[in-house]
């Protein structure tokens, strides 16, 4: 059996929203809980092509503290077999603060479940590879199964911070992968 290639989820080349799965990016904030943080997303122009762009004051108020932008990896509930790939590769830069991937699967049942990744970001351009064992379950048990993957997102959260992040690549990879 051929290894797999890199997938390329979205390198917002089209700036409609829309990523390789047919599905749409979505901003969400802790409002959805009664939170006060709030977003602004959309696309960017920069020296490479385009980003996409979250930015926004993340508040602890009323048991907030997030915002997001979600890709839905999967138009069916099946959700997508991811386990031919080892991770997540991310192009992005931005401002301090603590941001995450978030995963989730068929056992993610609850607002609260998910599996997630800290993402180490820089006002300089990086690419992040982020395995999938280094995703550690919140409100679940064992290891990220990734044979129905529902959604990926990046996540500002934690703490009363002014968020702002660029993604200019989004792709899951291979083992090996640099």
């Amino acid at each position: 059996m051929a290894a797999a290639q890199a997938l390329l989820l979205d390198d917002f080349s089209d700036t409609d929203g829309v990523s390789v799965f047919g599905t749409r990016w979505q901003g969400f904030t802790d409002r959805v809980m009664g939170g006060r943080s709030e977003i602004q997303a959309g696309y960017r122009a920069h020296d490479g092509g385009h980003a996409l762009y979250m930015q926004g004051p993340v508040r602890l108020e009323n048991n907030g503290g997030f915002i997001q932008v979600r890709l839905p990896l999967a138009t069916s509930g099946e959700g997508f077999d991811a386990s031919a790939y080892a991770g997540v590769a991310i192009t992005l830069r931005g401002s301090p603060g603590p941001y995450f991937l978030h995963i989730r699967n068929h056992e993610t049942q609850r607002v609260w479940q998910y599996y997630r990744a800290v993402l180490e970001v820089d006002e300089q351009w990086q690419r992040l590879v982020v395995s999938f064992a280094d995703f550690d379950s919140e409100h679940l048990r064992g290891a990220l199964d990734t044979r129905q993957l529902r959604s990926l997102a990046i996540v500002a959260y934690g703490e009363a911070f002014e968020a702002e992040l660029e993604i200019a690549r989004l792709e899951l990879v291979p083992a090996g992968t640099p």
